[in-house]
Parts: structure tokens; sequence; C-alpha cells
């Protein structure tokens, strides 16, 4: 296969500024050791394409396994939330100083950046991690990311790296994501069944796809798997990037994905605004509203929502806050920024513009999300 003919490759002609996510099943052995000669390799490949005009971010797992080891804790350091986060701050250490050496010993200089949920799901903080990865990648320098699982708890972290380099990717405006792992793609059953059959190039997530990873097609080790790949090719796709799925558990991965290796690649979606891109992308909403079949039509056809479409308000939130938008069955197929308070939004469902001053006892805003701080999921 010619390289520049296979999308999934991600060559710096068609893509200046590539995402590769790095698997704890790859990077950490069983016992709790660095396979330092194979990660030798993918910086030997990050290296020449870097070489070629393209800049890379790293994105990394294996904090808390090695930190395990170090501290001589059990079950890999994931026996209590506290050996977690103890674990994960001696780990850090070990993973940045690794990702240093070796990138140090190609010329390139290393950047650790640690991350929270809330980091990339508040605005300001992730126009702020945008910003910074701006002037690393301009100074030559190859961002080392993780979340940082020495404060994150459960309410607060993504749980996952896949997920992450999808929100990374977007805050940088990459072009592309690599997820490495430990298979070789999403196949249309579990892959050691018989007859798995792996799918190379995926244009939709629908239904279908969905499907065939909750029969079984996962990954193996780690904290994701196939499900977690998805909802990060999900994140990629709507923001406009592509994103690949490919094996890393041979040498130069980069370099035999460039030459033809199996991989599956998910085409990117037309993109609408920055903005837009990040709400889509969120993780975490603070309410819902829901609507009737008129509001949903409108909605597509791409007007505000009126507070006479709404039915219903869920949760607990406030103006600006990120809210879902469904239809009464709780199917979310839109996302935008609430212009009312839950409290102020549930007085006026349902009812027209010009009764919205007599409720409020206030000059009312005459939506409840504009279009232009809304998406269509």
């Amino acid at each position: 296969m010619v390289a520049d003919l296979n999308p999934a490759a991600f060559p710096a002609n068609i893509c200046p500024l590539l995402v590769v996510k790095v698997g704890s099943s790859l990077l950490v052995q069983p016992d709790g050791g660095v396979r330092r000669d194979w990660l030798q390799t993918l910086v030997a490949d990050i290296s020449l394409r870097h070489q070629a005009g393209q800049r890379i971010i790293v994105v990394t797992s294996g904090a808390i396994a090695l930190g395990a080891r170090r501290l001589g804790f059990d079950k890999g350091g994931r026996a209590s939330l506290a050996d977690a986060q103890a674990a994960a701050s001696v780990g850090q250490i070990i993973l940045s100083g690794i990702w240093s050496d070796l990138l140090g010993a190609e010329g390139l200089a290393a950047a650790q950046m640690l991350v929270t949920l809330d980091d990339l799901e508040e605005r300001r903080r992730y126009l702020n991690i945008a910003a910074t990865l701006d002037r690393l990648i301009g100074a030559g320098a190859i961002p080392v990311i993780n979340e940082n699982d020495s404060v994150a708890t459960e309410e607060i972290r993504f749980g996952d790296n896949d997920r992450l380099a999808a929100r990374v990717a977007q805050a940088a405006g990459a072009g592309g994501v690599i997820l490495l792992s430990d298979v070789d793609g999403l196949f249309d059953r579990a892959p050691n069944l018989p007859g798995a059959v792996l799918i190379p190039h995926v244009d939709k997530i629908d239904g279908r796809v969905r499907i065939m990873v909750a029969q079984g097609s996962t990954s193996g080790m780690g904290s994701g798997g196939m499900a977690s790949k998805l909802d990060a090719a999900d994140i990629a796709t709507r923001a406009g990037i592509g994103l690949a799925i490919t094996s890393g558990l041979h040498p130069h991965p980069l370099a035999t994905l460039t030459t033809g290796g199996p991989a599956t690649y998910f085409s990117p979606r037309a993109s609408g605004s920055a903005r837009k891109a990040w709400l889509s992308g969120r993780l975490t909403v603070k309410g819902r509203i829901r609507v009737d079949k008129g509001a949903i039509k409108a909605l597509k056809a791409g007007s505000s929502l009126l507070p006479a479409g709404a039915i219903g308000v869920e949760g607990e939130f406030k103006r600006g806050d990120v809210i879902d938008i469904s239809a009464d069955d709780g199917l979310a197929f839109a996302r935008g920024l609430s212009e009312y308070d839950a409290v102020d939004a549930a007085r006026i469902c349902g009812h027209r513009s010009s009764e919205l001053g007599d409720i409020l006892g206030t000059v009312p805003r005459s939506v409840l999300v504009h279009r232009d701080q809304m998406v269509l999921l």
C-alpha cells in the first residue's frame, strides 16, 4: 500500500499535527517494568516524523502501574483510590523521566502536561491548555500528556486516555489521532473468535458499529477497551479530526502503519466552529431539557430552542452551563449552553415568548438555548 494513500498513517503532508496515544499494555510489562526497547522504536518513529515536518503530541498511560511497582502495592496500585493516587504520584516522575531521556536522545525536548477532566470541560481552562500546547509545539517540543491521576477521582476523571487523546487533539487543532493498542483495530466480532474480520474504514459511527463493540470487540489490558476507543473516535470525528486504531505490539508501530500495517480508520466529519466542536466533545453535562416533536424538527432545521417547545427540565444547572437537549424518551440529539438556570427554565417550559415577562417578572431572554451556542449530536 502506498503511504500517501493510507489515511490511517496520517502522513505529514496532510496532517501537520498528530496526537499519538500509547496504552499501558504497550508501555508497561505485566510485572510493572517498562518496555524500554519497544519504546525506543516508537520514539525513533516520532523523531523521523518530526524531521519530516510533522509535529507530535504524545498521550501516555502507565503512571499508576510504574508507581505501584516502585512502592510495592498490590493489584497494580488499583486496590483503592488512595493507592492509585499515591502510585500515580510516584509513577509520573518515572514516566516523564523515561520520555524525557528517550526523546532527548533524539534531540527532542519533552514537555510534561498533567490534566484532569475539568481542565478540558471548563471552557477557559480548555483555551488555556490550547494556548500552552500551541506555544510548546511552535517551540519544537513534544508535549507528553497524561491524566493527573494523583488528584483525579471517579467523579472528575476521563477514566481512560483514549478519550483524553481525542479531547487533546481537539484543543490543539490536530489533524489526526493514532491510538496504539494491543489489537489491530475494530473487528466485526471479538478478535479471538473464528472468522473475525478487521474493519479497515468506518465512515460513520452508527448503531451497527456500536453493536459490534457491545458484542465483545474489545482490547485487552488497560482501563479503556474498544468501547472507550469508539467514544474517542466519536469525539474526534465530530471535531473534523480523523482517528486510527492500530496495534503497537510490534517494534516501530508508526513506521509499520505508514507501510500499510493493519488499522481501522474513522473518517472525520465536516467540522463547525471551535466552540461547537468543544461542546460536542464534552463528556459531562449539568442537565437536560426535554422537547416536543415540533421543537426537534425546528432545531434540526437550524433554529434556537424556544420555551414553547420545551416539555421538561432535569438536573441542576446555571445560566451558561452545558446541557443536553433530548426527545421525551431521554435520547439526547443536541447540546448547548443554557440561557437560564434550571429553576427558571422549568417555570417557562411550554410558554410562549410573550408570556415570559409576566412569569419571571423581568425582561426575559427569548430562547432557552441559542442556535449559535448549540450543536447537534
